[in-house]
């Protein structure tokens, strides 16, 4: 047996943290980009308590999901104003953005120089700019890995820039930065959360210390997710329990690889016009599926079926739940959270070629548990429609 694992440098959780930020940030400079969504105004707390420690602020928003043009203009903006730490507040776009804006500050060269797939992927080879992350939703779990995912409208991808160096050196969960999440967003992150607990503990990439992660997390998951979607001001305890399987399923990730619902989700959110977290929650039952297929043809011994088989007794709550028990579990999740299928983002049967090619190159797919025909990839789009 020989694993790593590696995560933020400091991980800080519990509601009413963020006030701790201004203290925490003032160790690092005193300028902080603030990389935010698509409203910087949610961050004016934030930048309140920055100005109170002598931190001041540029705020950066980022609209949608980054581009390598998003970054490009963060890493002039953050030099032009000589920011000397970055800071990101906001769902897994900003997190990813300000992690590759901090990236790029202190190493040479073009963003796509460092890319994988599109780019040369070369590796970065000076530590980051200071880079805190604060996450406003419970999905990602980008705060505490060493990605950043870019999508190229050049190449209709979206493709990692990924290193060691890009961890966080601090990652600070607020579940009260959370409470006031609509429902759609709830489900789509929620689903994402889960999706980045399933896919690591079945992984070919497993090891002792990500499946115990994941374990916690499904069980927190499986009892509040549903509950946080309810929107019950409160859940307080449901909140929490999705801001922590979010943070637990980035640990994975980072350590244990994804699967075949990231291979797909990477290329379709490079195409079409559709969120990361309502793609993986639509195909997450259908590669379940396909999975345990195509092991139980030929390989019929892979660990991962019985590791399906713990994630259906987790989610169900029965001890003797068997692993289509656990398909089932998730397929009825996904309709009563009202995740729509993926032709609503205009995906149809003409893109399932070039849709499957993308796929299979992508780095998501290299942990998942067995390596999926061409047919087999087709099945799971045609299954997501």
């Amino acid at each position: 047996m020989r694993f790593e694992f590696a995560t933020a440098t400091r991980i800080i959780f519990g509601a009413g943290t963020l006030l701790e930020v201004g203290l925490l940030a003032k160790q690092f400079g005193r300028c902080a980009l603030v990389v935010t969504g698509r409203d910087p105004s949610r961050a004016k707390r934030l930048t309140a308590i920055l100005n109170e420690h002598g931190v001041s602020s540029v705020l950066f928003a980022v609209p949608g999901e980054p581009e390598i043009k998003t970054v490009q203009d963060g890493i002039a903006l953050a030099k032009e104003q000589q920011c000397n730490l970055v800071i990101s507040f906001g769902g897994g776009s900003a997190l990813d953005a300000g992690k590759a804006i901090a990236a790029m500050l202190t190493n040479s060269g073009e963003v796509l120089d460092y890319l994988e797939v599109i780019g040369e992927g070369k590796s970065l080879t000076e530590p980051s700019a200071p880079f805190i992350a604060i996450p406003t939703t419970a999905g990602t779990g980008s705060e505490v890995t060493r990605n950043a995912v870019l999508a190229s409208p050049q190449h209709r991808i979206k493709v990692s820039l990924r290193s060691p160096f890009m961890l966080p050196k601090i990652a600070l969960i607020d579940p009260e930065l959370t409470y006031d999440l609509p429902p759609s967003i709830t489900a789509s992150t929620g689903l994402d959360a889960l999706t980045q607990l399933i896919e690591p503990y079945v992984s070919s990439r497993a090891n002792p210390m990500t499946n115990a992660i994941c374990v916690d997390g499904l069980r927190r998951a499986a009892r509040s997710l549903r509950a946080a979607f309810e929107n019950d001001p409160s859940a307080t305890s449901a909140r929490e329990d999705m801001a922590l399987a979010s943070l637990f399923g980035g640990m994975a990730l980072a350590n244990a690889g994804l699967g075949a619902v990231h291979g797909f989700a990477g290329p379709i959110g490079g195409m079409f016009p559709a969120p990361h977290g309502a793609i993986c929650a639509a195909l997450l039952p259908h590669v379940m599926e396909a999975n345990l297929r195509a092991m139980r043809q030929r390989e019929p011994k892979n660990p991962a079926i019985s590791r399906f088989g713990a994630v259906a007794r987790l989610l169900t709550g029965k001890s003797r739940a068997t692993v289509d028990a656990g398909v089932a579990w998730v397929r009825k999740l996904v309709a009563d959270l009202q995740i729509p299928p993926l032709r609503t983002y205009n995906i149809t049967r003409e893109h399932t070629n070039e849709l499957v090619e993308k796929a299979a190159k992508a780095s998501s797919m290299k942990a998942n548990p067995i390596v999926l025909t061409p047919e087999e990839l087709a099945q799971i789009r045609e299954s997501a429609l």
